[in-house]
């Protein structure tokens, strides 16, 4: 595998923002989750749960509620604002005010049609569903107290509201209430304090499921107004509910960090009438579950804890599959480290600011696994605040770290970076091209003399950059016809080409000298994790969220022999089966046969040289393989060389000086700066 000496860097203090909101798209097996900050991810079921889409997250943009109409996204929150997001494009695409004040809930019918807000003043206000825009419609009759949550009947023709202490059923043809349905307050709450109906959920047979403040899941009869059923799960707030397709299962998200499963079914198997009980409850996090998804095999939870988790449904999947498997989103699957190379610098994205930081240095050298004693410590050179109120999406620092350039959706700014000894200075440059009004990813080419922009409409600008400042070169447009943009960029070490990957899993190679596309990599049915280019070879490695690996052949057009031999002969199951994707490639100059990537859970070696590894040998990590005997050791041997000595990795790269920097963000220190949960009675305590 090889000796490096590392850079065990631990202060990236990355805090993660939590979930407020899910939505689920069952046609396009697409899920929208959105964060406390304002951003909102977009990730594919159908691909390994992979990260497909960020768009970044804005000062006072509170979302509350996320809904999918067609493979259309909308978003609602306490601003009083209805966003539509530009999914191609990567930002809001407009927003409307919906006059109403803060909005703290959302539904849609199921002809999608029209949707519905419930606001602050106590209205359920409903809009049109155009081509192009939303129109508002109408108000039904307005309330007493606000309208905090909306479920829309199937057949489109009854909406139920969750309020303070009641649920009101509206005829959506009248506008008129047709039921009032009150929620009894917990035993021992005073009597000012009415009792919040979370969440609320209309069935296709009239029957209305709600959650409340009080702990309890309660089952009502639509079209009478009564209660049939009382379920109290917890003693505190039943925060989320959500229900399958089929109506036969149901999920509840609590305040005390769990899920309860509720199912329709009848007392004696397959005889009589059917109800709902409460058959599991799931301990997946520690603080109050905001929001839940039923998708079809498997139910979603996220809340304050930051974590998503994807929990499947036994009965649903069979066990011991990969399709069986728990899975859990802890960090993004893109890059917030950006590493030069030649200067042994560091920049850390945050959302509203940049820190630039230079490694340490040790004294001496030592066998494997000591540590060496500091001779520098690491310093941090610059910590630089965006203005506005756009937070950033991307960022890159030059390979000589004389440059610096983050982007948010509506700018693009570029910083010149003078070192001298213990005196950093920082110059703005002022006149940027036109074509920079936005970057959806950042790049600078090995030599330092160009910046890459991938842009709106899948292009992609080339600056050059100089002593004087930036000037406008090219801009690259796909032949394809693709309008999704780039969210992976890679150069090659001569500067003779530059390749990007789209959010559609189109690659694309241009020719750097000729300022002209040069070709497209065959489209391959799952997204691109991370990329990058030979420094000899020029041959392009792509690794997918599958966790198949490609090596393309630039200047051939066509794959590589040794990736015709990985198809041929498969890769390992534990490699297929990992549930955290590749984020990042790169390779060691001095052994040209090394592929080095990394995921959040280990790091990996690739050596082209060595056979693939048999589905029956062990996939040993390089501690369990060096206290084997020395034959055994031998026949164990194969192309893939794993690291788990770090956890929860953010970046791993190679240094020009042959060292490895691996960047780490421990979950503890995450979990210690979360707000602490309700107190919850334990054992003997």
């Amino acid at each position: 595998m090889g000796e490096f000496k590392v850079h065990r860097v631990r202060f990236f203090e990355y805090m993660p923002s939590a979930i407020r909101a899910l939505a689920f798209n069952s046609r396009s097996e697409k899920l929208a989750v959105a964060r406390m900050d304002g951003s909102v991810e977009i990730f594919n079921r159908a691909d390994n749960l992979f990260q497909e889409k960020v768009i970044p997250g804005r000062e006072q943009r509170t979302i509350e509620s996320l809904l999918w109409v067609g493979d259309r996204l909308f978003s609602a929150g306490l601003s009083g604002e209805i966003a539509e997001f530009d999914l191609d494009n990567l930002r809001v695409k407009y927003t409307l005010d919906a006059y109403g004040g803060p909005i703290w809930s959302m539904t849609g019918n199921a002809q999608g049609t029209h949707l519905a807000v419930g606001c602050e003043d106590g209205t359920v206000k409903l809009f049109e569903v155009l081509m192009d825009r939303i129109q508002f419609e109408r108000n039904l009759d307005r309330q007493k107290g606000r309208i905090i949550s909306l479920s829309w009947h199937p057949s489109g023709s009854k909406i139920a509201a969750g309020m303070m202490g009641m649920i009101r059923v509206f005829d959506v043809k009248t506008g008129h209430p047709v039921h009032r349905l009150l929620v009894e307050r917990a035993a021992g709450t005073p009597r000012n304090q009415d009792c919040v109906v979370w969440s609320v959920v209309f069935l296709s047979d009239y029957t209305i499921i709600s959650g409340d403040s009080s702990g309890k899941v309660k089952v009502w009869d639509g079209k009478t107004g009564t209660l049939i059923k009382n379920h109290q799960v917890t003693k505190w707030d039943v925060l989320a509910l959500s229900v399958s397709q089929s109506e036969d299962s149901l999920v509840a998200g609590t305040s005390e960090g769990t899920v309860v499963q509720f199912q329709f079914l009848s007392q004696v198997l397959g005889q009589g009438e059917k109800e709902w009980v409460a058959t599991r409850t799931f301990k997946n996090h520690t603080h109050d579950v905001r929001a839940v998804a039923e998708i079809q095999t498997a139910f979603v939870s996220g809340g304050m804890d930051t974590q998503l988790f994807v929990r499947p449904f036994l009965d649903k999947v069979e066990c011991r599959t990969q399709a069986s498997a728990i899975r859990k989103v802890l960090f993004p699957h893109r890059r917030l480290v950006s590493c030069a190379k030649k200067a042994g610098l560091l920049l850390f994205q945050y959302p509203t600011h940049l820190e630039l930081w230079r490694l340490g240095e040790s004294e001496g050298h030592g066998k494997p696994g000591t540590i060496l004693p500091v001779k520098k410590n690491p310093e941090k050179l610059l910590h630089l605040k965006i203005k506005g109120e756009d937070h950033i999406c991307c960022s890159a620092v030059s390979p000589c770290g004389e440059w610096i350039a983050y982007a948010t959706v509506s700018s693009v700014r570029l910083y010149r970076i003078l070192c001298d000894n213990n005196n950093v200075s920082i110059t703005k440059v002022s006149k940027l091209p036109k074509v920079l009004s936005s970057a959806s990813q950042l790049c600078f080419s090995s030599d330092s003399t160009h910046l890459f922009a991938a842009s709106t409409h899948a292009s992609v600008h080339v600056i050059a950059l100089s002593q004087s400042g930036c000037k406008f070169v090219h801009t690259f447009k796909p032949k394809s016809g693709s309008t999704q943009c780039a969210h992976l960029l890679a150069t090659s070490e001569d500067g003779a080409w530059l390749g990007s990957a789209h959010t559609d899993h189109h690659v694309h190679v241009y020719n750097l000298k000729k300022l002209k596309a040069h070709c497209t990599v065959p489209v391959y049915n799952s997204g691109v994790s991370a990329m990058a280019i030979h420094p000899t070879t020029n041959n392009l490695v792509m690794v997918h969220a599958d966790n198949q690996i490609f090596e393309y052949s630039i200047e051939d057009k066509k794959y590589t022999n040794w990736t015709r031999e990985v198809q041929r002969h498969g890769l390992h199951n534990l490699w297929l089966e990992k549930g955290t994707p590749i984020t990042h490639v790169t390779f060691n100059p001095r052994n040209p046969a090394h592929i080095v990537m990394h995921d959040m859970n280990m790091f990996c070696i690739i050596d082209q040289t060595l056979p693939l590894p048999e589905n029956m040998m062990q996939f040993h990590n390089q501690q369990t393989l060096q206290v084997l005997p020395e034959k055994e050791r031998q026949s164990a041997m194969h192309a893939f060389k794993t690291c788990k000595s770090f956890q929860h990795l953010m970046c791993v790269d190679l240094l020009d000086d042959q060292s490895l920097v691996v960047v780490e963000r421990p979950l503890l220190d995450i979990t210690t700066q979360l707000p602490a949960p309700v107190r919850q009675k334990k054992f003997a305590t």
